[in-house]
């Protein structure tokens, strides 16, 4: 599957960082960790930190799925608001997600420290608004679930929103003060350096052509042929799990982005926040470290790549629009545009557990907007199933939940 258009802000702002080699003979390990994206290093990192050995493999070059094409805003709010999802799954289960993203942050921020990142880990504000009068309405039932569930949110008018940051347009909002952003294909490649010096084993541009499910071991055979015997398969292929698990648990779905020139003064505006709003789909804004600004939105229901990257050029045309509806005055010159896909669940939670038709293995999938911090859950939870020991939050983000 492609999964994303060509030259995506991150693969060339970044360059070559690593290289990786092919796998070109048979090995062993305790745990396969299948895909080398920002989820696959995470996991990889908890494997190799409680003393597995651990061997991390990709079809493509490593980080360059859908890593290298995330906008990488790192919010705790789920796509679907918490006083809904309160009602889909309970206020207990609700609220317990939101949190782990919320924690998911600040152990980001830990991992970036230990690791010594380059990238450009920052925390910052959210801001959620309204786009439609109709909205506030919405927005005010969020604000009563989240300040009842802890969360240290803030109740904007209109007025203050353009006070504060020059947005326009908007009918009120609310600001949270957990939030952050990160290169991910960055970060993906530093944790990956980090574990290497402690016996992880990488390869990428190695596909896994098919795998034999055991009762004490999986074999997983490369299209060269080289076999991998691993105790345990951790699958962290982010949307091309459709192609592993034959069921809509997930539609996918295109997404746009347009990323402008540096301008220092107009970042300044900005640096310190997260932006989104209750269009459907809703607009997204963030800078980046070297002083640029990344919007997103657009999203379309995934058909192929091709007719994704034919619409790249309108959707910009639409995103440049709707930037310019709250916030006319920013100095907005494109220098990049991608697409790319992701995956949206009904309930806007990961599917991260085991799965009855894959022995000896467990999926990681962080899906919709929170992918990296439900990925970041998704450690602790695969560290506790390595253990035999149940996980608090596996109860919500199991298979076959509906």
């Amino acid at each position: 599957m492609d999964i994303r258009s060509n030259e995506p802000f991150w693969l060339v702002k970044n360059g070559l960082i690593s290289s990786y080699p092919s796998l070109k003979e048979d090995i062993n390990c305790d745990i396969l960790v299948v895909g080398g994206g920002i989820t696959g290093s995470l996991i990889a990192h908890q494997m190799v930190q409680d003393g597995y050995e651990t061997v991390l493999i990709d079809r493509r070059e490593i980080g360059n799925g859908s890593t290298s094409v995330t906008t990488s805003m790192l919010q705790y709010e789920i796509d679907v608001p918490l006083f809904q999802l309160e009602n889909q799954v309970g206020k207990v289960g609700a609220i317990m997600s939101y949190k782990a993203c919320h924690d998911a942050i600040d152990k980001l921020d830990e991992l970036a420290t230990e690791i010594n990142s380059k990238a450009g880990f920052e925390r910052k504000k959210s801001l959620y608004f309204a786009s439609r009068r109709s909205d506030r309405n919405l927005l005010q039932k969020e604000l009563k679930a989240r300040s009842a569930a802890g969360f240290e949110v803030t109740w904007l008018e209109s007025s203050e929103i353009y006070d504060e940051y020059q947005i326009k347009n908007t009918y009120s909002g609310i600001l949270s003060q957990q939030g952050a952003s990160v290169d991910a294909f960055r970060l993906a490649h530093d944790l990956l350096d980090f574990n290497i010096k402690k016996g992880l084993r990488v390869f990428d541009k190695s596909n896994i052509k098919r795998v034999k499910y055991q009762k004490s071991d999986n074999i997983a055979i490369t299209d060269s042929g080289h076999n991998i015997v691993a105790r345990k398969i951790i699958y962290c292929p982010g949307y091309e799990a459709v192609e592993l698990i034959k069921n809509d648990f997930v539609s996918l779905k295109s997404t746009f982005a347009i990323v402008s020139e540096p301008n220092e003064e107009a970042y300044k505006r900005l640096e310190n926040l997260l932006v989104w709003n209750t269009d459907e789909p809703y607009l997204y804004l963030r800078t980046t470290t070297d002083h640029r600004l990344l919007v997103g939105g657009g999203d379309e229901n995934y058909k192929n790549a091709a007719r994704r990257d034919a619409m790249i050029s309108r959707k910009e045309g639409e995103l440049f629009k709707a930037l310019g509806k709250f916030m006319p005055d920013y100095p907005f010159y494109r220098d990049f545009n991608w697409a790319g896909t992701f995956g949206e669940t009904k309930d806007g939670l990961p599917y991260i557990g085991t799965h009855k038709h894959f022995t000896n293995t467990y999926f990681v999938l962080g899906f919709g907007g929170n992918g990296i911090t439900f990925s970041v859950a998704g450690m602790a939870m695969a560290s506790a199933w390595m253990r035999n020991k149940d996980h608090l939050l596996s109860e919500y983000f199991k298979f076959n939940r509906d």
